[in-house]
Protein backbone atom coordinates (compact mmCIF):
# COMPACT_ATOMS: atom_id res chain seq x y z
CA UNK A 1 0.00 0.00 0.00
CA UNK A 2 1.05 3.53 -0.36
CA UNK A 3 0.40 5.54 2.57
CA UNK A 4 -1.72 8.60 1.37
CA UNK A 5 -0.36 12.29 2.43
CA UNK A 6 -3.90 13.54 3.57
CA UNK A 7 -3.75 13.43 7.86
CA UNK A 8 -6.71 13.47 9.03
CA UNK A 9 -5.64 12.97 12.84
CA UNK A 10 -2.36 14.70 13.64
CA UNK A 11 -1.16 13.50 17.54
CA UNK A 12 2.14 14.10 19.00
CA UNK A 13 3.96 13.00 22.35
CA UNK A 14 0.23 12.80 23.82
CA UNK A 15 0.13 11.68 27.21
CA UNK A 16 -2.92 10.54 29.63
CA UNK A 17 -2.61 9.82 33.55
CA UNK A 18 -5.54 8.78 35.66
CA UNK A 19 -5.73 9.68 39.26
CA UNK A 20 -6.90 6.43 41.23
CA UNK A 21 -7.01 7.89 44.67
CA UNK A 22 -3.17 7.74 45.88
CA UNK A 23 -1.98 5.69 42.57
CA UNK A 24 -1.49 7.34 39.06
CA UNK A 25 -2.19 5.46 36.05
CA UNK A 26 -0.16 6.72 32.87
CA UNK A 27 -2.19 4.80 29.91
CA UNK A 28 -0.24 7.04 27.28
CA UNK A 29 3.44 7.90 27.33
CA UNK A 30 4.03 9.87 24.62
CA UNK A 31 2.69 8.60 21.72
CA UNK A 32 2.72 10.01 18.46
CA UNK A 33 0.05 9.01 15.99
CA UNK A 34 -1.08 9.71 12.57
CA UNK A 35 -4.36 8.49 10.74
CA UNK A 36 -4.60 8.77 7.12
CA UNK A 37 -7.58 9.78 4.83
CA UNK A 38 -9.54 6.71 3.66
CA UNK A 39 -7.17 4.16 4.99
CA UNK A 40 -8.10 1.06 6.99
CA UNK A 41 -5.94 1.16 10.29
CA UNK A 42 -5.78 -1.53 13.33
CA UNK A 43 -4.36 -0.62 16.82
CA UNK A 44 -3.32 -4.05 18.15
CA UNK A 45 -1.97 -4.63 21.70
CA UNK A 46 -3.13 -6.57 24.85
CA UNK A 47 -5.58 -5.01 27.65
CA UNK A 48 -4.27 -1.74 29.23
CA UNK A 49 -2.12 -0.64 26.75
CA UNK A 50 -3.20 2.20 25.77
CA UNK A 51 -5.53 1.77 22.45
CA UNK A 52 -8.96 2.74 23.95
CA UNK A 53 -7.91 5.58 25.84
CA UNK A 54 -5.74 6.45 22.27
CA UNK A 55 -9.24 6.27 20.53
CA UNK A 56 -11.29 7.95 23.02
CA UNK A 57 -8.89 11.14 22.97
CA UNK A 58 -9.46 11.01 18.63
CA UNK A 59 -12.75 10.72 18.93
CA UNK A 60 -13.70 13.77 21.56
CA UNK A 61 -14.61 11.42 24.03
CA UNK A 62 -11.70 12.24 26.88
CA UNK A 63 -8.70 14.99 26.65
CA UNK A 64 -4.88 14.00 26.90
CA UNK A 65 -2.89 15.29 29.68
CA UNK A 66 -0.22 16.47 27.63
CA UNK A 67 1.08 16.64 23.99
CA UNK A 68 -1.43 17.72 21.23
CA UNK A 69 -3.69 16.04 18.97
CA UNK A 70 -5.45 17.66 15.77
CA UNK A 71 -8.29 16.21 13.28
CA UNK A 72 -7.22 18.33 10.08
CA UNK A 73 -7.46 22.30 10.99
CA UNK A 74 -9.24 21.92 14.39
CA UNK A 75 -7.14 21.57 17.73
CA UNK A 76 -8.60 18.99 19.90
CA UNK A 77 -6.22 20.17 22.78
CA UNK A 78 -7.57 23.10 23.31
CA UNK A 79 -11.46 22.77 22.25
CA UNK A 80 -14.06 23.91 24.81
CA UNK A 81 -17.16 21.20 25.32
CA UNK A 82 -19.16 22.62 22.70
CA UNK A 83 -16.89 22.43 19.55
CA UNK A 84 -16.13 19.10 20.93
CA UNK A 85 -20.16 18.31 20.73
CA UNK A 86 -20.36 19.45 17.37
CA UNK A 87 -16.87 17.45 15.89
CA UNK A 88 -18.31 14.38 17.09
CA UNK A 89 -21.86 15.17 15.70
CA UNK A 90 -20.30 15.91 12.02
CA UNK A 91 -17.16 14.20 11.39
CA UNK A 92 -16.94 11.26 14.17
CA UNK A 93 -19.10 7.59 13.96
CA UNK A 94 -18.07 5.04 17.13
CA UNK A 95 -18.52 1.72 17.37
CA UNK A 96 -18.32 -0.37 20.20
CA UNK A 97 -18.09 -3.55 21.85
CA UNK A 98 -21.31 -3.29 23.28
CA UNK A 99 -24.40 -2.48 20.39
CA UNK A 100 -25.82 0.31 22.15
CA UNK A 101 -29.15 -0.06 20.47
CA UNK A 102 -32.44 1.13 21.93
CA UNK A 103 -34.71 -1.69 22.27
CA UNK A 104 -38.12 -0.41 22.01
CA UNK A 105 -36.90 0.82 18.30
CA UNK A 106 -36.60 -1.03 15.58
CA UNK A 107 -33.57 -1.36 13.41
CA UNK A 108 -34.47 1.25 11.02
CA UNK A 109 -35.75 3.70 13.89
CA UNK A 110 -32.19 3.32 15.95
CA UNK A 111 -30.41 4.37 12.64
CA UNK A 112 -32.83 7.15 11.86
CA UNK A 113 -32.52 8.30 15.62
CA UNK A 114 -29.12 9.63 14.28
CA UNK A 115 -30.31 10.46 10.89
CA UNK A 116 -32.31 13.04 12.28
CA UNK A 117 -29.68 15.03 13.84
CA UNK A 118 -27.37 15.14 11.28
CA UNK A 119 -26.64 17.48 8.57
CA UNK A 120 -26.82 15.71 5.16
CA UNK A 121 -27.14 11.62 6.49
CA UNK A 122 -27.43 8.60 4.45
CA UNK A 123 -31.10 7.10 4.97
CA UNK A 124 -31.66 4.43 7.33
CA UNK A 125 -32.46 2.39 4.67
CA UNK A 126 -29.12 3.21 2.70
CA UNK A 127 -26.72 2.83 5.94
CA UNK A 128 -28.55 -0.64 6.48
CA UNK A 129 -28.10 -1.68 2.93
CA UNK A 130 -24.75 -1.02 2.72
CA UNK A 131 -23.99 -3.26 6.00
CA UNK A 132 -25.77 -6.30 4.49
CA UNK A 133 -29.34 -5.43 6.43
CA UNK A 134 -31.89 -4.17 4.76
CA UNK A 135 -34.26 -7.45 4.77
CA UNK A 136 -33.91 -6.84 8.89
CA UNK A 137 -34.75 -2.65 9.14
CA UNK A 138 -37.92 -3.29 10.72
CA UNK A 139 -37.07 -5.85 13.54
CA UNK A 140 -36.22 -5.11 17.22
CA UNK A 141 -32.71 -5.57 18.86
CA UNK A 142 -34.22 -8.55 20.84
CA UNK A 143 -35.15 -10.35 17.56
CA UNK A 144 -31.77 -9.70 15.70
CA UNK A 145 -28.55 -11.73 16.28
CA UNK A 146 -25.71 -10.43 17.90
CA UNK A 147 -23.39 -9.93 14.89
CA UNK A 148 -26.86 -8.06 13.13
CA UNK A 149 -26.96 -5.84 16.41
CA UNK A 150 -23.61 -4.76 16.01
CA UNK A 151 -24.04 -4.61 12.26
CA UNK A 152 -26.90 -2.04 13.10
CA UNK A 153 -24.50 -0.10 15.17
CA UNK A 154 -22.17 0.11 12.05
CA UNK A 155 -25.39 1.59 10.20
CA UNK A 156 -26.36 4.25 12.86
CA UNK A 157 -22.17 5.09 13.02
CA UNK A 158 -22.00 5.93 9.49
CA UNK A 159 -25.45 7.54 8.73
CA UNK A 160 -24.24 10.65 9.22
CA UNK A 161 -21.73 10.17 6.61
CA UNK A 162 -18.73 10.68 8.97
CA UNK A 163 -15.08 11.08 7.95
CA UNK A 164 -13.68 8.79 10.43
CA UNK A 165 -15.18 5.65 11.72
CA UNK A 166 -13.69 4.76 15.01
CA UNK A 167 -14.18 0.97 16.26
CA UNK A 168 -13.39 -0.69 19.91
CA UNK A 169 -13.27 -4.18 19.91
CA UNK A 170 -16.52 -4.01 17.52
CA UNK A 171 -16.16 -8.12 17.21
CA UNK A 172 -15.44 -8.55 21.31
CA UNK A 173 -18.49 -10.16 22.04
CA UNK A 174 -18.88 -12.07 19.08
CA UNK A 175 -18.14 -15.69 18.13
CA UNK A 176 -15.41 -15.61 15.00
CA UNK A 177 -18.16 -16.71 11.89
CA UNK A 178 -20.56 -13.85 13.31
CA UNK A 179 -17.24 -11.49 13.91
CA UNK A 180 -16.54 -12.10 10.14
CA UNK A 181 -19.92 -10.54 9.26
CA UNK A 182 -18.94 -7.28 11.31
CA UNK A 183 -15.33 -7.10 9.95
CA UNK A 184 -17.12 -7.64 6.48
CA UNK A 185 -19.38 -4.45 6.89
CA UNK A 186 -16.49 -2.81 8.22
CA UNK A 187 -14.27 -3.10 5.51
CA UNK A 188 -17.02 -2.42 3.17
CA UNK A 189 -17.76 1.30 4.43
CA UNK A 190 -14.01 2.08 4.32
CA UNK A 191 -13.55 0.57 0.38
CA UNK A 192 -17.22 1.89 -0.37
CA UNK A 193 -17.50 4.77 1.52
CA UNK A 194 -13.34 5.86 2.01
CA UNK A 195 -14.11 6.55 5.55
CA UNK A 196 -10.60 6.83 7.33
CA UNK A 197 -11.40 4.18 9.76
CA UNK A 198 -9.27 3.21 13.24
CA UNK A 199 -10.41 -0.50 14.61
CA UNK A 200 -9.10 -1.71 17.71
CA UNK A 201 -8.34 -5.24 18.63
CA UNK A 202 -6.25 -8.05 20.46
CA UNK A 203 -6.46 -10.16 17.72
CA UNK A 204 -3.59 -10.21 15.55
CA UNK A 205 -5.39 -12.06 13.04
CA UNK A 206 -7.85 -8.87 12.14
CA UNK A 207 -4.70 -6.66 11.82
CA UNK A 208 -4.27 -8.48 8.35
CA UNK A 209 -7.46 -7.10 6.82
CA UNK A 210 -5.58 -3.40 7.72
CA UNK A 211 -3.48 -0.87 5.36
CA UNK A 212 -1.36 -0.05 8.48
CA UNK A 213 -0.61 -1.80 11.95
CA UNK A 214 0.15 0.28 14.82
CA UNK A 215 1.21 -2.11 17.91
CA UNK A 216 0.99 -0.55 21.49
CA UNK A 217 2.37 -1.94 24.69
CA UNK A 218 2.26 -0.11 27.87
CA UNK A 219 0.89 3.35 26.61
CA UNK A 220 3.67 3.20 24.08
CA UNK A 221 3.81 2.74 20.35
CA UNK A 222 5.98 0.40 19.87
CA UNK A 223 5.92 -0.13 15.73
CA UNK A 224 4.51 0.52 12.72
CA UNK A 225 3.76 -2.22 9.89
CA UNK A 226 2.69 -1.41 6.48
CA UNK A 227 0.38 -4.29 5.17
CA UNK A 228 1.94 -5.22 1.16
CA UNK A 229 -1.56 -6.91 0.65
CA UNK A 230 -4.96 -6.01 2.47
CA UNK A 231 -6.58 -9.09 3.18
CA UNK A 232 -10.78 -9.72 3.07
CA UNK A 233 -12.25 -10.92 6.26
CA UNK A 234 -13.08 -13.81 4.59
CA UNK A 235 -9.47 -14.88 4.07
CA UNK A 236 -8.93 -14.20 8.00
CA UNK A 237 -8.63 -17.51 9.92
CA UNK A 238 -9.49 -16.50 14.08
Amino acid sequence: MTIPQESIFKARSLTKVYDMGEVQVQALRGVDFDLYAGEMLVLLGPSGSGKSTLLNILGGLDRATAGTVAYRDLDLSHANEKQLTQYRRRHVGFVFQFYNLIPSLTAKENVAAVTEIAENPYSPEEALKLVGLEDRMNHFPSQLSGGQQQRVAIARAIAKRPAVLLCDEPTGALDSETGVLVLEAIDTVNRTLGTATAVITHNADISRMADRVVHMSNGHVQSVDVNAERRSPRELHW
